[in-house]
């Protein structure tokens, strides 16, 4: 988001970061109360529960009260630190609490607070909004463009407004920045440590600058500077991290990019997925520009990167099949933000400062919310210079495409004392995806001067390289159905008993001890291959297998063939009496009617 009013940018931006303008000063007002509730998730034992008490508008002390969820967990470490960590999720509207462990985990020596955001989940009143989340789901299953279907986005916004019945401008920025500085006060602590990631590191900063005798340091993962226009920039972001990860031994991706969102606007892929409200079968429609919508949102999953380069080569080559295991995130994530609430920060804070440029992939968010801003004619939130003297960490993705170090690295070398570090292989909110992301922050925390514990240039996972994994849906549905993995299961017995009938006379049965040895080497090395894959990265099975199971195929041939000479082979060749030979044949033909039947589904189904 850029400095509203460009006068003296340059001077601004050297002078700290932008941030919002955090509203009339606590001590100006009536003193926010603290209530106890029940946690609403699993939390560590030892955590306590409740609401921040405050005005909706602090411009209005005497207005109506919102109650901000948040969890203290306190630590029974022998050497707890006195600074706690006060973290916040993005979003906006993403849920905090759920956290809390995790958070126990990562800063054992010091108390944590989880911070929900006003209108979020577990705060009061809740701002959900399923009607802009339908009139989303309408758009996806029409054959049209999200910008051609305003109308059904506009019908939302306006049912959603109506039945919330608050005033939104309370919902903003500025004023979850003052939530951040009066819970402080409220717990008693004389000081702490502010944690945001990706939109709250709005806030958090903003918090900073209006709280310095408060603010030990501040974490910025993903960092979101006030100065970007995200929408306008959002599209660059995207591309840019796509041809980033081109240098992965994929040096025509961009290309493959562009050709992939041109086929799929000018013929959408048709996915059945699971409707995020209702839990039903959902038919929708994904054009080239929700499908790089979608990948973008993909592209936060640490796991995810290493296949997306091989997943849009697929999808530019036609198999659009491959969309079902984004199709099926997608929808969760449309129901894990309360979007009242997103949209009422985004509309004052964001989309007034935006040009939203006609540009390729047009990603359905910016349609979508520019739509509902329209609808609702919320003011815009003023916004002001702020800086920071605390220590300040500022980490980033190597291909973030959300937050790149594009524009996070400048505005933290802003800051008067922080620095910025790049962890490689990360997308999104590096704390989540990195370990080495996580001991930094912890390293920070003990010592701001201190270096990072580990190599932030080791990325976790590999990229997946070309032809390395054969590309094919049916081991993410076998993984959501692994009924569907019944004729490997059949093969397996089958391969088993002609092992053991084979290894009982193996110079009488020799075609089906062959066939067994042959099946059994087919069966493992494929096992192998797959745990293989597992033990790197599970979510390369969501685009396929190692190519290398089309040659272990080979064997599974060589047994069938096996299976036929055993077959046809004379009774006389099992010895010199042969009671039951028509019984003895059926076996054979049985066993080479599995492996037929097998190698049918192999290469018609799996691969």
């Amino acid at each position: 988001m850029s400095l509203r009013n460009t006068t003296g940018l340059a001077a601004l931006i050297a002078a700290g970061a932008l941030a919002f303008a955090v509203p009339v000063p606590a001590a100006a007002q009536s003193a926010p109360t603290l209530e106890d509730h029940p946690c609403p998730v699993t939390v560590p034992e030892g955590t306590r529960c409740g609401y921040l008490v405050v005005p909706e508008r602090r411009d209005l002390p005497d207005g109506p009260k919102t109650k901000v969820g948040f969890a203290v967990h306190r630590s029974t470490a022998g050497d707890r630190k006195p600074d706690p960590v006060v973290y916040t999720s993005g979003g906006p509207a993403s849920a905090s609490i759920q956290l809390t462990g995790y958070l126990a985990e990562m800063f054992r020596d010091r108390d944590v607070i989880a911070l929900e955001q006003r209108g979020s989940r577990w705060s009061e009143p809740r701002l959900d909004c399923p009607e802009t989340v339908r009139a989303m789901l309408d758009t996806l299953r029409s054959t049209g463009q999200a910008a051609e279907e305003t109308d059904v986005i506009a019908a939302g916004a306006a049912a959603c407004r109506k039945r919330l019945g608050v005033d939104l401008r309370g919902y903003r920025t500025g004023e979850i920045a003052a939530d951040v500085v009066d819970l402080r006060r409220a717990l008693g602590y004389a000081r702490w440590n502010l944690f945001g990631v990706s939109y709250s590191t709005r806030p958090m900063l903003a918090a900073a600058a209006a709280d310095p005798e408060g603010t030990r340091s501040v974490v910025l993962d993903s960092f979101l500077p006030a100065e970007v226009n995200w929408y306008d920039d959002a599209t660059r972001d995207l591309t840019e991290a796509v041809a980033e990860l081109s240098g992965q031994g994929w040096p025509d991706l961009s290309g493959r990019f562009t050709a992939m969102v041109a086929d799929l606007n000018r013929s959408p892929a048709v996915i059945t997925t699971r409707d995020p409200l209702t839990d039903r079968p959902i038919t929708v429609r994904l054009t080239g520009d929700d499908t790089a919508t979608i990948l973008g949102e993909a592209m936060h999953s640490v796991e995810v990167l290493p296949i997306v380069p091989a997943l849009i080569d697929g999808l530019a080559a036609g198999h659009h099949d491959l969309l079902q295991p984004l199709a099926d995130a997608a929808g969760p994530g449309l129901a894990s933000h309360e979007f009242g609430l997103y949209h009422a920060v985004q509309c004052q804070d964001e989309t007034p400062y935006n040009a939203f440029p006609q540009t390729r992939p047009r990603l359905f968010t910016g349609v979508h919310d520019r739509t509902v801003c329209d609808t609702w004619k919320l003011p815009r939130a003023p916004v002001t210079a702020a800086t920071t003297k605390a220590p300040v960490l500022v980490l980033g993705g190597q291909y973030d495409p959300t937050t790149p170090s594009r524009t996070a690295r400048p505005a933290a070398e802003a800051l008067p004392d922080a620095r910025f570090v790049e962890f490689a292989g990360v997308g999104h909110a590096v704390f989540l995806s990195s370990r080495c992301g996580r001991q930094t922050i912890a390293a920070f925390l003990a010592d701001p001067a201190a270096a990072p514990p580990c190599d932030p240039g080791q990325a976790a996972y590999r990229v997946v390289r070309p032809g390395e994994i054969h590309l094919s849906s049916a081991p993410y549905r076998a993984q959501q159905a692994p009924w569907t993995l019944l004729p490997f299961g059949l093969l397996g017995v089958t391969v088993l008993v002609q092992l053991v009938a084979g290894a009982l006379r193996p110079r009488r049965r020799l075609p089906t001890l062959v066939a067994g040895l042959a099946g059994l080497a087919f069966v493992g090395l494929t096992v192998d291959a797959v745990y293989g894959v597992i033990a790197e990265n599970e979510t390369v099975l969501a685009l396929g297998v190692p190519s290398v199971l089309r040659w272990y195929g080979l064997l599974a041939w060589l047994s069938l063939a096996a299976t036929v000479v055993a077959v046809f082979r004379p009774p006389h060749a099992d010895g010199p009496v042969v009671k039951r030979p028509l019984r003895r044949r059926g076996a054979h033909l049985l066993a080479a009617l599995v492996y037929a039947g097998f190698l049918a589904w192999w290469h018609v189904y799996f691969l």
